[in-house]
């Protein structure tokens, strides 16, 4: 692109695409972008239309008392014949009936003397009143463009501001002291303007309102250009001349593009010609201290040059990232387009609005569901938003994070095998055996010694199992919440927000609310059996934990018998020893050793049921999963049948139309777009014809107009496959927020 752009070596190929920017401003594109320009800033009566004047050889209307009431763009052209266009760019903020009146508003002068009469004609449009008039504002949003073309202008542009007010007074009210100001930091604050900050001689620097604003905006000085005027007014040899000339230098308020000084006509000369003006300005800087200034930095001439220069540059350097920008908005518009979808009067165009906006709902559902995430809509999933329409993958992690809940604060009471490592709400594994001990004798029935009353499992299991309840409802409310989040989501990227809404109220959310009860229900059957009656499970888990648990009891009553045999000082080397011999039992009769091996008491035979009583209850815990049979069968399976095709072929007419119908707004929000689209298409279409961007076309096929395009592609996601229609909203949201 650079190189293209330093192709633009010739006058007529630079004039060209000053012409092309100028063009784009004219159609309100700077509405939409910021363009590369030059702007005047100044405080009132700084001399800002003076210089304006100077440079254009035009002389504006102006008052004493009240300086420019709005932006004026200058638009200066090289041209064999004198003429003047006048035309106003309406505020975006213009109704469409104000705005075609004042597009309506065009004029053509042939003489400079018209000037005055087509200004009051213009401010009349603008709806500005005069200073006397106190009744509406004296200053106005719209932009007047003026388009003056001769022999001698210099190709440049220049947009002219409103001066910075620094009292209100009976012609300028509060209101119009802060609209000034908004409306010239606006302009200032673009990266894209280059600001010509007018300061006069006749005012102390620092009390120059200009000055602060441009240190805020432009605090590194790279896009400002100082303008002093009113050098004659300086008393001779004075140290406030001594100061202005150095901040001419650039030694006082350091510029990157440096300062230049001008002197305007005063009252006495206000009726000289232009030829006379620039005559006594090169006089006056030809004598005294402003003679050791550079020619480049003093007098008008030089000024008008250099202008364009910092201009055309200033084009060169912002294309690339207008051309970003503009395509930016280009795909804005699409987006939003593609959300209105096409126009829909007739029922039957509302009824088919709604089985698209259906048909991507379920298969977007059924991809989330399935944890199939190539589909736009679901975007970066490294960022929080991008996760939280993963459905799949939120509900396995809720789901997950559940179990471990459940594991850590499932029971009442947690079991530890030592008494030591009990914290508040733990109990030992002996002392909670010692209770179900007491428990057994209270329960016991006609079963023999060693053997427990089934019901007992059950007991223990519901006094254990009392945090299930609360912890699986706040579970199952949490899964449900990021089902709504996601289907929320969905909605408001296939449609627009006034749809969204319609459809969210009357058709999601009473049946996601239906859903919650449904889950509730569920929820209660899920845990009945775990609340009362008669503890039931064939998991094989169950059987397996009970046979590990009884061998792990043998097998201590085995080590502890075989420990009675050993010495007490030898008993420590049973886990090391690797046979018998090592054990240092010594001579022991086989009918010792078998006595001892298989005796048993009475009060073993309980306490070892009730081991085995709480292992079984612990192992019936483990057996029973609530949370997936709650949230797969009833939130996860029919979700995309939430909101389906059948579903609006179903519905009644006055459905559909409380649903679809469009709105007013909507119809002038439509009307809205494609007029920006039309001017962004524009725009898109000269800067890359000027970056070499453009696409290519084949021989034989003739390219299409940009703005063409541009209403096809549109055209073709509003009413094509609906993941085309979402692509460039999504990827957007994706990025943030």
């Amino acid at each position: 692109m650079a190189d293209r752009l330093e192709s633009l070596g010739s006058k007529g190929q630079q004039h060209q695409l000053l012409d092309e920017i100028d063009k784009l401003r004219g159609q309100g594109i700077a509405h939409y972008v910021s363009l590369p320009q030059i702007v005047v800033c100044g405080d009132q009566s700084s001399g800002k239309s003076s210089v304006l004047e100077a440079i254009s050889g035009i002389a504006f209307p102006t008052k004493d008392n009240l300086c420019t009431q709005f932006a004026t763009e200058v638009i200066l052209r090289r041209a064999p014949a004198f003429g003047i266009a006048v035309s106003i760019v309406p505020h975006q903020d213009r109704t469409e009936e104000s705005r075609k009146q004042i597009l309506g508003f065009r004029e053509t002068l042939k003489s400079v003397q018209d000037l005055t009469a087509l200004f009051k004609k213009a401010k009349a449009v603008m709806g500005i009143q005069d200073a006397d008039k106190v009744s509406s504002s004296a200053f106005s949003n719209d932009i007047l463009r003026l388009e003056i073309s001769g022999p001698e202008k210099p190709h440049l542009t220049i947009v002219d501001l409103p001066g910075l007010i620094h009292t209100a007074n009976k012609g300028q009210t509060l209101a119009d002291v802060t609209l000034v100001t908004n409306l010239v930091r606006s302009y200032m604050e673009n990266s894209r303007s280059v600001v010509l900050a007018v300061v006069s001689a006749k005012n102390d620097i620092a009390n120059q309102i200009v000055l602060n604003i441009a240190k805020e905006v432009d605090p590194g000085g790279c896009r400002t250009i100082g303008i002093i005027t009113k050098p004659d007014t300086l008393p001779s040899g004075s140290e406030s001349e001594l100061g202005f000339v150095e901040l001419a230098q650039n030694k006082n308020i350091d510029f990157r593009l440096g300062w230049h000084v001008v002197m305007n006509r005063d009252y006495e000369r206000r009726n000289t010609t232009t030829e006379e003006r620039d005559a006594a300005e090169a006089c006056f800087f030809s004598g005294g201290v402003w003679k050791g200034l550079p020619r480049r930095v003093v007098g008008i001439a030089s000024l008008r040059g250099r202008l364009s220069q910092v201009l055309l540059d200033q084009i060169k350097a912002e294309l690339p990232g207008l051309i970003q920008d503009i395509q930016g908005g280009v795909d804005e518009c699409k987006s939003d387009l593609a959300k209105l979808g096409v126009s829909r009067e007739s029922l039957a165009q509302q009824r088919q609005f709604l089985s698209r906006i259906s048909q991507s709902f379920q298969a977007i559902t059924r991809a989330a569901t399935n944890g199939h995430y190539s589909d736009v809509f679901f975007g970066d999933p490294t960022t929080d938003y991008g996760y939280s329409i993963r459905l799949r993958a939120v509900v396995q992690n809720l789901n997950r994070a559940f179990s471990c809940v459940m594991d850590t604060q499932g029971k009442s009471r947690r079991v530890v095998q030592n008494a030591a490592d009990t914290e508040s709400g733990d109990i030992s594994r002996e002392a909670f055996i010692d209770e179900i001990l007491g428990l057994l004798e209270r329960t016991r029935g006609a079963e023999l010694p060693g053997m427990y009353n089934p019901m007992i499992v059950g007991d223990l299991f519901f006094q254990q199992s009392k945090p299930w309840e609360s912890l699986a409802r706040r579970h199952v409310k949490d899964v449900w919440q990021a089902v709504k989040h996601f289907v929320d989501k969905l909605i408001s990227s296939l449609t627009d927000d006034v749809t969204m809404d319609c459809i969210l109220q009357e058709v999601v959310w009473p049946v996601m609310d239906r859903k919650l009860k449904e889950v509730n229900l569920k929820l209660d059957e899920i845990l009945a059996p775990h609340k009362h009656g008669h503890p039931i499970t064939y998991n094989h888990y169950f059987t397996e934990s009970i046979q590990i648990a009884r061998q792990e009891f043998y097998q201590q009553s085995v080590v502890a018998k075989i420990n009675s045999l050993i010495p007490p000082s030898l008993r420590t080397t049973f886990t090391q020893a690797s046979t018998v011999s090592e054990l240092g039992i010594g001579v022991v009769k086989t009918s010792k050793l078998l006595e001892t091996l298989s005796s048993r008491t009475e009060a073993d035979m309980d306490r070892h049921a009730c081991s085995e009583i709480l292992v079984c209850v612990e192992a019936y815990y483990k057996a029973n999963n609530v949370a997936v049979h709650v949230v797969e069968k009833c939130l996860i399976t029919s979700l995309e049948d939430l909101f389906s095709p059948s579903m609006v072929l179903e519905m009644t007419d006055d459905t559909v139309r409380s649903l679809a119908a469009e709105c007013g707004e909507h119809v002038i929000r439509r009307q809205e777009l494609n007029q920006k689209l039309d001017v962004l298409a524009s725009g898109l279409e000269m800067c890359k014809r000027y970056s070499g961007r453009t696409h290519p076309h084949t021989a034989s096929e003739p390219s299409k107009h940009p703005r063409e395009e541009s209403k096809e592609s549109v055209k073709d996601e509003v009413e094509g496959p609906e993941d085309k229609s979402r692509k460039v909203k999504k990827s957007r949201r994706s990025t943030g927020a």
